[in-house]
Formats: C-alpha cells, sequence, structure tokens
C-alpha cells in the first residue's frame, strides 16, 4: 500500500548540534530506482529551502524530528506519498557546493 514518508536534507540546522562544516545550501532530489539494470532512475521531486511550510512543521512534530535552525533556513524537505517500490534521496550541495549533510527518511502513521 501507499505510504507517506517525510525526507529531510539537513546541512546548516547541523551547526546547532555541533557540527561544523555543513552544506550551506542542500538541494534535495527523489527519484524512483529502477529494477532493471538497463533503465533510468526518474525524478519525482526537488526540494531548496523548506521555506518554513506548516505542513512539513507539522510532520516534523509527528515523527518527532529535530527542529530545523529557523522558518527561513536553507535545509531541504519533502513530504511524499510513494507506492512501494525502490527510490533514492538524494543531497547535492547548490550550486556545486559541498559539506556535511544529512539525509532522513521518516514514515508517517
Amino acid at each position: 500500500v501507499p505510504k507517506t514518508v517525510l525526507i529531510r536534507g539537513v546541512g546548516p540546522s547541523l551547526n546547532a548540534l555541533g557540527v561544523s562544516g555543513t552544506l550551506s545550501d542542500p538541494v534535495l532530489a527523489l527519484y524512483k530506482t529502477p529494477n532493471s539494470p538497463t533503465s533510468t532512475a526518474v525524478k519525482l521531486e526537488e526540494n531548496n529551502d523548506w521555506g518554513g511550510n506548516e505542513r512539513l512543521l507539522a510532520a516534523f512534530r509527528q515523527v518527532g524530528a529535530f527542529p530545523l535552525e529557523s522558518q527561513a533556513s536553507r535545509d531541504s524537505a519533502m513530504l511524499v506519498t510513494l507506492v512501494p517500490g525502490n527510490y533514492t534521496a538524494q543531497v547535492s550541495g547548490s550550486g556545486g557546493t559541498t559539506g556535511i549533510a544529512l539525509v532522513e527518511v521518516y514514515g508517517l502513521p
């Protein structure tokens, strides 16, 4: 059955947790991974700067995720409903920047 998940690409908010060298502007992309090695992955969704979305804030609280630095932080997040299958969440730096990032995936009840 389909499942709703919260996926976050956290970079700047890791600074408050004592992590240095974080990715300042993570871009989160979600791909449907093909079952066949000859097929190409399909990008389903992308987020750059989560923007303080109220629906995402409610999901953060619901799953017990640590709060992001602020509603204006450059961290990325998405709430998606996925059918069973294989998926890949990828975090990259906006403009080719590099640094430490954390990818989180939470199943919503």
